[in-house]
């Protein structure tokens, strides 16, 4: 007999799934799941490397130091 009501909705897949499949954002090689999204520990230091050297930015319409914590004195 089964012990389960039947008003109980049970998903037959899980709400989520790991990507495994895809292309490395550096070399377009296979993804490989131990350096996930990368293909290799060297693309993700490439990738490291670039933030270190602020290679990616967001565009904006800021001037350089609008904002910054430098420009204030509430310090």
């Amino acid at each position: 007999m089964n012990d389960k009501p039947k008003d109980i909705n049970v998903a037959a897949e899980p709400t989520h799934t790991i990507k495994t499949a895809g292309r490395c954002p550096i070399c377009e090689g296979p993804v490989e799941p131990k350096y996930r999204p990368f293909c290799s520990k060297r693309c993700a230091d490439v990738d490291l490397g670039r933030w270190f050297k602020e290679s990616y930015r967001i565009p904006t319409d800021e001037a350089p130091g609008d904002g910054s914590l430098g420009d204030s004195e509430d310090y």
